[in-house]
């Protein structure tokens, strides 16, 4: 081997810079160790201590040092299933923003094609695509994007903007643009709110030109805290009220009106004496109260007065929001109240006024509802625009508050403001993103200087994220989560435990059994193989890449395919021994391009094609489980064919008493003739019976399991305090959610997976918070010692409640869905063409597609006709999809190797018929398939049991997709290179081998 002082130099290299870098994840591990033992079990401790010594120095080399936040930003990132925490995708709402730029036009056109763009809305294409789409057809031509009412307004025009003399097509670029812009803009103020929220190594990336920002949070724990976060527009607004003696002839009307649509309750309710209920008095139906046949007042639970109506139950808000919202209810209004809004303040908790004994009554969570001074337009008395500065405080009686600081024009309307107030005594509201948060009155006089004061019910944290997301900025648009995933630090570290076990299982399994079969060349291909992980792994450290669960994964899937190259080496090294050539003769051979080489980088290249669909396709930890593969393999590939020569060679050069077997596998697969071609018949009959049965139980019986990646839900798993009925828990959520909601066991039986659809149409932080607080109360049963909160949220040491919980929206699912056919068919196309071109004939390449597709249709098939009786979860999901890719790479692998040596012995000179070449060629590289394939199904079994429940299904594909894809590379694609190859082509290889 030439160079070999030069290979040896690099490899030091790599070894000294990859221990240098996983260096500061050792030293960072120790220092996490070190905290948590002081803390205890108190995250907020654990993270006090880390802070305190973040400037302190923790590593010394000698030549420099480092301290403790200069290890932690340099360490190897673990993903949100190893570390815990929060990763969601939101989407920029492209409506708004074409709402924004278009000043809310009321063009009819222009809001048809807004709403038939989000009715219409197909997978992998964007809003904005489908809006242009939807105008064009709705305009036919006489409307256009340049009309002074929709984007040619006095905002859009001058310089880079629109002219009325514009075609629709110029447009559509500035509106790109704009768009673009105010996308950036949200991520801009987005991340600005993520660092000031303090997380430890905050991602957060656009995802193309979707709208989308993928955000992840390791180690965040209040679940509900950072959605609130990240999904509040920062819409800040000061209004004007209504008091409840203006407002309230209209209540009382309106309750009236809703008795004769309403069913009348039959048991009876006591109204809460408030002034509403004074009004009532007056009335000729006072019978009717005392029944409880009041819609609005029987759900009022506390007094109201001054601006707010009354206080009602968080669970009764979407109740009284449809009663307000009735045209016929509404036309009850007073003609200068025609504009009145009516809005919700923040939750908050109050006694239960209709107990007994208040001392001893249970606490309500309820919200006190406003009535805004609107008007036509929809705009608020003063905008929050003008606030300059925020600042989390306290108010003169010692409660959490924000103090804001406006700009002059700001102070001077402000000022305005508060005199009109204070001569009507009447009320300003706060809002922000349509929440009162205080609604104060003015008693001393008109306030001048620009400076005001958010009072509530607040705690110290809502306090500094309420001033954290004033000073960011508003987002320009709404920004919804359409896709999330929760995960307790618990669960993170099981999953490191299950991924650390399987890992060193399954490398000194590959170990034992390479040294079994190869004997002393088997030793050199481990030490290439430890070498390879190192590699691997300061890769990842150098880069700042992320390690997840399906990512180690993919490294123990390495460790299978990391010998690969020298068990294509070793047993063309075997051959050329047999065949008279010297030791070193033979190992010069089978590194050569006419020995292995070609074949381990045909076998290699189709695997790095369908490693890099999986990583443009994937997201989240399926591109970290596509990322480890791809560097695997080519760090794999280094070891196995430079370092492992190395020791080869130096072998050669002083013993040279190398073997490549041992005296129990020196003859295996040396004599081995069987006919594949023959039994083509038999195997043909019973693929095809597989095939069939497979797409009837697909497409008429059983169909698939589709995950929510693809159909869209919520998941929980929930570890309840002792074992449960999963059909007794599945009855009673359905009946709570007024859905169906399904239960699962997950491993053990007090373990479920619960998955509902429960408006999963509709966005917003509210709606997730609603389905949290349902699933709480629905299961509270099961867990009389646990508060919403640490139900909810997460924290280190939590054994109950949601370990881990996810969200995928409809949009989401539907382009996730989209990809993962094109990613499928597009491996498939992309191989094929590679082969076609590397064997520069179409019929392997037919041969090879006919095998893999062969190879989807039976996994498929054994999860359609499984999944309903399987002890563990076969999902069709993102996971899934990952496994059907790999296991075409797999499959193109033994198939590539087998041809690779038919073309060689068509090049060369073997006699007999075409069927006996292809048979000698499929006989003479058995024991590399064999061999492979065995090392992959080791480690997967490896992982099947080790690994873990969540990841357990997407093993169980990969690990049915080798076994039959070893099958169908023999018995498949060989007979169709057989059967497709013209008759004249043979007679010509025959007549040319024959006389040769």
């Amino acid at each position: 081997m030439q160079n070999k002082g030069l290979i040896k130099f690099f490899a030091i290299l790599f070894a000294l810079v990859s221990i240098y870098q996983l260096s500061f994840t050792f030293v960072a591990n120790g220092v996490k160790s070190e905290a948590k033992a002081f803390a205890g079990d108190n995250p907020d401790k654990e993270l006090k201590y880390l802070d305190s010594i973040g400037k302190e120095k923790v590593l010394n080399l000698g030549f420099t040092d480092f301290t403790y936040n200069e290890v932690k930003n340099k360490q190897l990132n673990k993903g949100l299933d190893l570390e815990g925490g929060i990763n969601v995708i939101l989407q920029i709402s492209i409506k708004d923003v074409l709402k924004g730029l278009a000043n809310n036009s009321k063009n009819p056109v222009f809001n048809k094609s807004l709403a038939d763009a989000s009715a219409n809305l197909e997978g992998n294409k964007t809003y904005l695509n489908k809006f242009f789409e939807a105008f064009e057809a709705n305009s036919k031509g006489s409307v256009k994007l340049a009309s002074p009412d929709i984007f040619a307004n006095r905002s859009l025009q001058g310089e880079g903007g629109v002219d009325f003399q514009m075609s629709d097509a110029q447009v559509q670029k500035v509106i790109k643009r704009k768009v673009d812009e105010s996308v950036e803009s949200a991520f801009k103020v987005l991340r600005e709110r993520i660092d000031k929220f303090g997380v430890t190594q905050p991602n957060i990336q656009k995802l193309g030109e979707t709208g989308r920002i993928l955000v992840e949070l390791p180690g965040a724990k209040d679940v509900d805290r950072i959605k609130k976060l990240l999904g509040g527009k920062a819409q800040l607004e000061f209004w004007e009220t209504y008091k409840m003696e203006e407002i309230g002839n209209f209540l009382v009307a309106a309750n009236e009106a809703l008795k004769k649509t309403e069913v009348s309750k039959v048991e009876t309710k006591t109204v809460a004496k408030d002034s509403l209920n004074a009004l009532l008095t007056d009335t000729k139906d006072s019978a009717d109260v005392k029944k409880g046949n009041n819609p609005l007042f029987d759900k009022i639970v506390g007094q109201g007065g001054g601006p707010v109506l009354g206080y009602f139950a968080t669970k009764d808000t979407a109740a009284i929001n449809g009663y307000l919202k009735r045209p016929e209810i509404r036309v009850l209004l007073a003609a200068d109240q025609h504009y009145a809004k009516f809005v919700w303040s923040k939750p908050t908790t109050i006694k239960d006024q209709k107990a007994k004994d208040l001392a001893t009554a249970k606490d309500l969570e309820v919200v006190e509802l406003y009535a805004l001074k609107g008007n036509r337009d929809n705009n608020p008395a003063m905008s929050g625009g003008v606030v300059t500065d925020a600042k989390d405080t306290f108010d003169q009686m010692g409660k959490p508050a924000v103090s804001m600081q406006m700009n002059s024009q700001g102070a001077k309307v402000w000022e305005e403001l508060t005199g009109r107030a204070f001569a009507q005594k009447s009320y300003i509201a706060i809002v922000l993103d349509d929440i009162v948060y205080s609604a104060p009155g003015v008693t001393s006089g008109p306030i001048a200087g620009g400076r005001s004061e958010i009072t509530g019910s607040f705690d110290v944290a809502e306090t500094k994220d309420l001033a954290n997301v004033l000073n960011a900025g508003k987002l320009p648009a709404s920004a919804d989560i359409i896709q999330s995933t929760v995960v307790g630090p618990s669960l993170g570290q099981a999953a490191i435990d299950a991924g650390t076990i399987s890992s060193v299982l399954g490398f000194l399994l590959v170990c034992v059994w390479m040294v079994f079969y190869y004997g002393k060349a088997g030793w050199y291909a481990n030490l290439a193989l430890l070498l390879n992980l190192l590699f691997l792994f300061g890769i990842m450290a150098s880069f700042g890449f992320v390690l997840t669960l399906p990512g180690i994964a993919g490294i123990v899937l390495t460790l299978g395919t990391a010998v690969d190259a020298n068990i294509i080496i070793y047993e063309r090294a075997k051959e050329e021994l047999r065949e008279g050539k010297s030791l070193s003769e033979a190992v010069a051979a089978s590194y050569g391009w006419h020995g292995a080489m070609r074949s381990i980088i045909d076998a290699n290249v189709t695997h790095v094609l369908t490693g890099a669909i999986l990583f443009i396709f994937g997201t989240g930890p399926i591109k970290g489980f596509a990322l480890t593969l791809l560097i695997g393999i080519v760090t794999s590939l280094f070891t196995s064919i430079f370092i492992a020569r190395i020791f080869i060679d130096r072998n050669i050069a002083g013993k040279a008493d190398l073997t490549f077997s041992t005296n129990i596998t020196k003859n295996w697969f040396t004599n081995f003739h069987f006919d594949f071609i023959k039994v083509k018949k038999f195997t043909y009959i019973f693929s095809s019976i597989v095939t069939v049965v497979s797409l009837v139980s697909i497409f008429f019986v059983n169909g698939l399991d589709e995950g929510v990646d693809f159909v869209g839900g919520r998941t929980f798993q929930v570890k309840f305090e002792k074992a449960v009925d999963a059909t007794a828990v599945s009855d009673e959520l359905s009946a709570a959610f007024g859905t169906p909601v399904e239960a699962k066991i997950l491993g053990d039986d007090d373990q479920l997976k619960i998955t509902t659809k429960y408006k999963i149409k509709e966005d917003g932080v509210a709606i997730d918070e609603e389905v949290n607080q349902k699933l709480y109360a629905a299961l509270q049963k099961y867990f009389p010692n646990t508060t919403y909160d640490k139900f909810i949220n997460s924290y280190n040491g939590k054994t109950v409640g949601v370990l881990q919980a996810s969200k995928v929206g409809a949009s989401i699912s539907e382009d996730i869905k989209t990809n993962s056919y094109w990613a499928v068919l597009g491996a498939m196309a992309v191989i094929f063409l590679y082969l076609m071109i590397s064997f520069r004939k179409w019929q392997y390449s037919l041969g090879a597609i006919a095998a893999v597709a062969h190879d989807v249709v039976f996994v498929l098939g054994i999860y359609s006709l499984c999944y309903k009786f399987m002890p563990f979860h076969m999902e069709m999901d993102q996971h899934f999809i990952a496994a059907i890719l790999t296991v075409i790479g797999y499959s193109m692998n033994d198939t590539v190797i087998v041809f690779d040596r038919v073309r060689e012995f068509i090049i060369g000179n073997r006699k007999g018929s075409f069927e006996d070449i292809v048979n000698a060629s499929i006989n003479t590289t058995l024991s590399r398939t064999l061999n492979t394939s065995l090392m992959m199904i080791i480690v997967l079994l490896t992982m099947f049991i080790f690994g873990g429940e969540s990841i357990r299904g997407f093993i169980f594909a990969m690990l049915i997709g080798i076994i039959v894809g070893t099958y169908s590379s023999l018995f498949i694609a060989t007979p169709v290179l057989v059967d497709t190859i013209s008759n004249d082509e043979k007679h010509t290889i025959e007549d040319k081998h024959n006389k040769a």
